[in-house]
């Protein structure tokens, strides 16, 4: 079977959701079910951006390895080559982690 690509349009962008940690302090280990969707998560693609009237973009102010925080119930879940991703508008960006 033939590797998928996938790229978003317009002003959406893909993001790879960081893992939750496993084990909280003091060893305590968290079950899946138990575990909070994470806020965190990596840009793996960016579309051209918003159209103007004119018809030209607005060119999106993330770009793809920005590391980003989104709102837990943001975006639209999807399975592409069996990884995990959501897919959301640049509007669901709450902020930018920079290190």
């Amino acid at each position: 079977m033939a590797e998928v690509k996938v790229r978003p349009l317009f002003d959406r962008i893909i993001v790879r959701r960081e893992e939750a940690k496993e084990v909280m302090m003091g060893g305590i280990v968290i079950p899946d079910t138990a575990k909070e969707k994470p806020l965190e998560g990596t840009i793996i693609a960016v579309g051209k951006g918003k159209r103007t009237d004119t018809g030209e973009y607005i060119t999106p102010a993330v770009e793809v390895g920005d590391m980003i925080l989104i709102g837990k119930y943001s975006g639209t879940e999807v399975k592409v080559n069996g990884e995990d991703l959501v897919i959301i508008r640049e509007d669901d960006i709450l902020a930018v982690i920079e290190n």
